[in-house]
């Protein structure tokens, strides 16, 4: 049976082994919190590599028993992202966690050619799976973070993306829209014709394990009525379990509107790393970390 809540997520979990996660500079209660109720629930074993210091003071201040982690003390923040790369290439973990760090240091240890974690070819992509209270089931959606204007090469690399995310919530054969301002396949606009070629390659077999539909609008992408009233005919429209989004504008755009304002939950990660990378704000809630290192343990 499909995920169709974020915290079904948990459920799931239980028969998988449990993984070891490794946190970067993991140092702020939002973070420490989340590790925390992960081991609670036997989501994962976890290293925490930072500053120890600030470390106790939040385990102290929060009243988390600090015995459950292990913790390699770094102070330097980059010095911390590069050591929690190392662990992973050693061997020593199966996630990495970005904890009180700005993204551009994470990102670069990840990318590093010496000590980082992209295999050579690899192209990362930030995988979001959101929970809207208006729509019936979970949405993965990409690219919100990381690659700014995707050429049809990385839409494709994407599009494959999301559908791995899809079934590891155990989706079966999801529904995945490329998404563009309007269904017209025209070639004046490049996600339009972009989003053909995709759907084409779909079709003839070349993108495996969904059914994949674009171009379509946002409001054909999710809203059933739209489809019924514009008489639009699609095995896609108005029930998407994925958006591949044309560019990062639309898509950041997206995903803070339907947080912001509908107050939708999310879980977030990288992927094309040799192991998933969790990566949420540093602003993000306690909440949508632990989401996340549950929907990173889902993928592995």
């Amino acid at each position: 049976m499909s995920i169709t809540k974020l915290d079904q997520m948990f459920d799931a979990l239980r028969s998988k082994d449990k993984k070891r996660l490794v946190g970067a500079y993991t140092v702020d209660s939002h973070s420490i919190g989340a590790i925390s109720k992960a081991i609670d629930l036997g989501i994962v074993d976890a290293t925490l590599i930072g500053d120890i210091d600030l470390i106790k003071a939040t385990c102290q201040e929060e009243k988390i028993d600090i015995n459950k982690f292990e913790i390699i003390d770094e102070k330097v923040v980059k010095k911390a992202a590069q050591k929690a790369c190392l662990f992973i290439r050693e061997g020593k973990g199966d996630l990495i966690m970005k904890g009180l760090l700005d993204t551009a240091t994470y990102m670069r240890a990840l990318l590093n050619k010496e000590t980082g974690l992209v295999p050579k070819g690899s192209m990362l992509s930030h995988m979001t799976v959101i929970e809207i209270p208006s729509y019936e089931k979970l949405l993965v959606v990409s690219d919100v973070a990381i690659i700014p204007l995707p050429d049809l090469k990385q839409k494709i690399a994407i599009t494959n993306n999301v559908i791995k995310t899809c079934r590891d919530l155990k989706i079966e054969n999801p529904k995945i829209s490329i998404l563009a301002s309007s269904e017209s396949a025209t070639d004046k606009i490049s996600a339009n014709a972009d989003a053909a070629v995709i759907t084409k390659m779909a079709e003839r077999g070349q993108i495996k394990g969904a059914l994949v539909d674009g171009p379509l609008s946002l409001d054909l992408s999710i809203d059933q009525e739209a489809v019924a009233i514009k008489g639009f005919k699609s095995p896609v429209a108005g029930q998407a379990d994925g958006i591949v989004f044309p560019n990062i504008e639309s898509g950041n755009v997206f995903y803070k509107t339907v947080t912001k304002l509908v107050k939708a939950e999310l879980a977030a990660m990288v992927v094309g790393a040799s192991c998933p990378a969790i990566l949420s704000s540093r602003g993000d809630t306690e909440q949508t970390k632990l989401y996340s290192i549950a929907l990173a343990a889902l993928s592995v």
